[in-house]
């Protein structure tokens, strides 16, 4: 790992960039300043030992050298991928960094990111501004659909004024938002489903629950599904219900067992508990597996898996109603569902996802997405354009 500092000025203050440790970055995580950032679990250290193929690099900002939590004002994981036939690397900053995108002085952030990235080889850089922009109520949603709908028809409950103004700050500054308005851009989701649990009951959760909802789990508890954490050992059973979904479903993830079972490894290697995998039997058989992942009072529910058969007994249902009170027990303020499709056609077949979780009564929620820029330099600028071509031909 590179020792270079990069200083910016930040108002009246020098602000450094630099490596730091994972244990200073964690304890950082963790710290108030950081939990206030409300950092997701793909900037946590651990998530560089999942991505195979990629080099990580932990880094910090602070007035110091950044090598401790209590000097630290922000972080950021990048993964550098090389770029075939070149000594060049693309930087990529899933869902970060972990940074305050509320300060007016932005570049304070960014200029010692990219000219530190640019020293370590980087030809172009993509981030992940934390964010919303848009949010939408289920209710105003299931009003709307219909034959070619999309999100972009429907006007917005709420429009948050900060994603705004960073989009407008990114833009002036040369970042090109990825895709634009198109949902094929962005490496992560840039619309995700939440259901809110701050100051929430469990009564208040049920009856945010819509009747078939309700029904399910009704029909599940009947049938005798039962709910259960499971550990590594049933990893595998999952990753074959996940096949099974996969084809039902008409997508491919693309990942194989090993994968999920290095992310089990590494998430509860740095802290316990970090990622469960919940497993709904009945009659003795797994039908359902999710995976859950939390980060101070974040819970995510990031993927799910289940059979073609028995799908009456509502596993699915079951097990998103016990993670969901799960969250709120640990004192999470927001479940989130994570992706959805932006279309609301009822005749399509990707609706039937985004119809799911609607269910639950949460808020569809339009990230600012990811954000590209070439760094300096003519040959910079023309590897990025190259690189461009070569993932619109993979």
């Amino acid at each position: 790992m590179s020792a270079l500092l990069v200083t910016a000025s930040r108002g009246r203050q020098e602000a450094r960039l630099g490596p730091v440790s994972a244990e200073a970055y964690r304890a950082f995580l963790a710290s108030r300043t950081g939990s206030a950032l409300a950092p997701g679990f793909l900037q946590c250290p651990s998530w560089g030992a999942v991505k195979n193929g990629w080099q990580a690099q932990l880094l910090g900002w602070g007035p110091g050298t950044g090598s401790r939590a209590g000097e630290l004002s922000g972080v950021a994981l990048v993964l550098l991928r090389q770029f075939p036939g070149t000594r060049k690397y693309f930087a990529y900053l899933p869902e970060g960094p972990v940074a305050d995108w509320a300060d007016p002085d932005l570049d304070g952030w960014l200029t010692p990111l990219l000219r530190h990235l640019r020293a370590a080889g980087a030809f172009a850089v993509r981030i992940g501004p934390a964010p919303d922009y848009r949010r939408w109520d289920a209710a105003a949603l299931k009003a709307a659909t219909g034959p070619g709908r999309r999100l972009a028809d429907v006007l917005a409950c709420e429009v948050d004024p900060l994603g705004a103004v960073v989009a407008e700050r990114l833009r002036a500054h040369g970042w090109r938002r990825c895709g634009e308005d198109t949902d094929d851009g962005d490496a992560q989701p840039r619309h995700v489903f939440r259901v809110p649990l701050a100051g929430r009951t469990r009564d208040d959760l049920w009856s945010g629950l819509n009747q078939e909802w309700r029904r399910n789990i009704r029909r599940a508890a009947k049938s005798g599904v039962e709910v259960t954490v499971g550990g590594p050992a049933e990893l595998a059973a999952f990753y074959r219900l996940l096949r099974i979904t996969e084809e039902r479903d008409g997508f491919r993830l693309g990942r194989s067992l090993a994968y999920y079972e290095r992310q089990y490894a590494a998430l509860n290697a740095e802290e316990p508990g970090r990622m469960k995998l919940y497993l709904a039997r009945h009659q003795g058989e797994i039908l359902a597996a999710h995976t859950m992942i939390t980060v101070g009072r974040r819970v995510w529910y990031q993927t799910g898996a289940s059979a073609d058969h028995r799908r009456e007994v509502r596993p699915s249902n079951a097990l998103q109603w016990q993670m969901m009170l799960d969250a709120h027990a640990r004192g999470a303020e927001v479940y989130d569902m994570r992706g959805v499709p932006s279309i609301l056609d009822p005749d399509d077949r990707s609706f039937g996802l985004l119809r799911w979780k609607l269910g639950t009564g949460g808020q569809v929620v339009e990230t600012l997405g990811e954000w590209e820029t070439p760094l300096d330099g003519t040959a910079n600028h023309t590897l990025y354009r190259a690189f461009q071509m070569y993932l619109a031909r993979r």
